[in-house]
């Protein structure tokens, strides 16, 4: 049985319609009006083998603050839901992602315990995004989703090939952490629940 959900969500600020397949091809299609962002969700859905489809639009006239934060919570509902129950599943995943001179250590436990833990120090000034809200996005994400998350950037200057790598990593991290464990049956918790 596919693990899929589908969320629309619209505030003043966003109109936001997303659909996930967990158990997908990497088969995408991003319109959020920030090509920048469309990228990174390209990546994402491609390296990660999500099936992933998003509409946003937004007051992007203003910045990109409230799209991407309102993406991020769009994604970690569906994320949480397209899960289920949680049981069989792996639970932790991990992956250490080069992208030419940089390099980020992403770790993921899915423990209904939000929190985040972002080490970047950036290169540049994207020219056209704003590369702070990466950890809007990811920080919005965690909360809904309930997962603990490890960011860790160990090299890179070119602050584009930073968030590629950072992107690709939680992607691969996070296809490890929901495959399914074939010893396991229940929740990977000694506390029976997550």
């Amino acid at each position: 049985m596919e693990r899929k959900a589908s969320l629309t969500r619209n505030t003043k600020e966003t109109q936001i319609f997303a659909e996930w397949n967990l158990d997908g091809r990497g088969i995408y299609s991003h319109k959020t009006g920030v090509p920048f962002l469309n990228h990174m969700l390209d990546l994402f859905a491609k390296h990660g083998y999500f099936d992933l489809t998003i509409e946003a639009t937004g007051d992007i006239e203003v910045d990109h603050h409230h799209l991407v934060e309102d993406l991020g919570i769009v994604m970690g509902q569906i994320f949480k839901t397209a899960l289920g129950d949680k049981k069989g599943i792996k639970r932790y995943g991990f992956f250490s992602l080069p992208m030419d001179e940089a390099l980020s250590l992403v770790s993921i436990d899915i423990s209904n315990r939000p929190f985040l833990n972002l080490e970047v120090e950036y290169g540049e000034q994207l020219q056209a995004f704003d590369h702070s809200l990466i950890k809007e996005f990811f920080s919005a994400f965690v909360l809904n989703a309930g997962i603990t998350l490890h960011i860790n950037v160990i090299s890179g200057d070119n602050t584009h090939h930073i968030v590629e790598s950072i992107f690709k990593g939680f992607a691969k991290a996070l296809d490890m952490a929901i495959q399914k464990e074939e010893r396991e049956s229940d929740v990977p918790s000694t506390k029976g629940i997550i």
